[in-house]
């Protein structure tokens, strides 16, 4: 079954075809950086992944650019991503900006089952990926932290994306895992949180190219459905 994805590029609107969403773990560049990483998460209870990185999988129908998600507790957070989008072949490849929103309560039982609870919000612009190649390591990516409802923002990340592993390396590790390079959307990678976790009611992300001096913005609510 495939989900339609539809996003803006060159102020053209793509409907995509979506066969398949995924999300990689501990996608650092630094190998030590992420094992240190993978230890403080052990500390807090949050189980040492298999292998790094890791893949994965999502539902296909969790991505969500209704600037709205549902969530069950108040322990869940975004993380701005990069997000690959392929079309029906490897050449038609787009990338936008995602939040790989989890919940960080049931990350301690099951990884895995943390990411499938929560929605995946993603940018309706996109760029081709053509046209950010030349220059990958100077794209940044932001994100803020509402932390009560109208409330005060916080930032939350700001870093270039050459603290993920390499386009090649992600292309790389995909073909490695039998993911397919066409009708997928893959969330790549994120750069390092500025003071750790933080858990609040709104999410505001940017992808920057500094280069061609333009930003994709992505925004979403969290409502918690939890009663007191």
């Amino acid at each position: 079954m495939k989900n339609l994805l539809e996003i803006i590029v060159n102020d053209e609107k793509k409907s995509v075809h979506v066969g398949g969403v995924y999300c990689i773990g501990y996608a650092g560049r630094d190998v030590e950086k992420t094992m240190e990483h993978v230890i403080e998460l052990e500390e807090i209870g949050v189980p040492r992944p298999p292998e790094i990185p890791m893949l994965y999988p999502v539902r296909t129908n969790s991505l969500n650019q209704i600037e709205e998600i549902e969530v069950l507790g108040n322990e869940t957070s975004g993380e701005a991503e990069i997000v690959l989008v392929f079309g029906d072949s490897e050449d038609e490849a787009y990338i936008t900006i995602g939040s790989d929103h989890t919940d960080r309560g049931l990350e301690t039982v099951d990884i895995n089952k943390s990411k499938q609870v929560c929605d995946k919000p993603i940018g309706k612009k996109a760029w081709k990926l053509q046209d950010v190649i030349g220059h990958w390591d100077e794209l940044v990516l932001k994100a803020e932290v509402e932390i009560t409802e109208g409330g005060e923002w916080v930032n939350y990340q700001n870093a270039p994306i050459s603290s993920i592993i390499s386009l090649e390396d992600i292309k790389a590790y995909l073909k490695k895992k039998g993911v397919p390079l066409t009708n997928s959307v893959v969330f790549s990678g994120t750069v390092p949180l500025l003071e750790g976790f933080k858990y609040g009611t709104g999410f505001r992300m940017t992808f920057v190219d500094p280069v061609r001096k333009d930003e994709i913005h992505g925004y979403y609510k969290v409502r918690n459905l939890e009663r007191e």
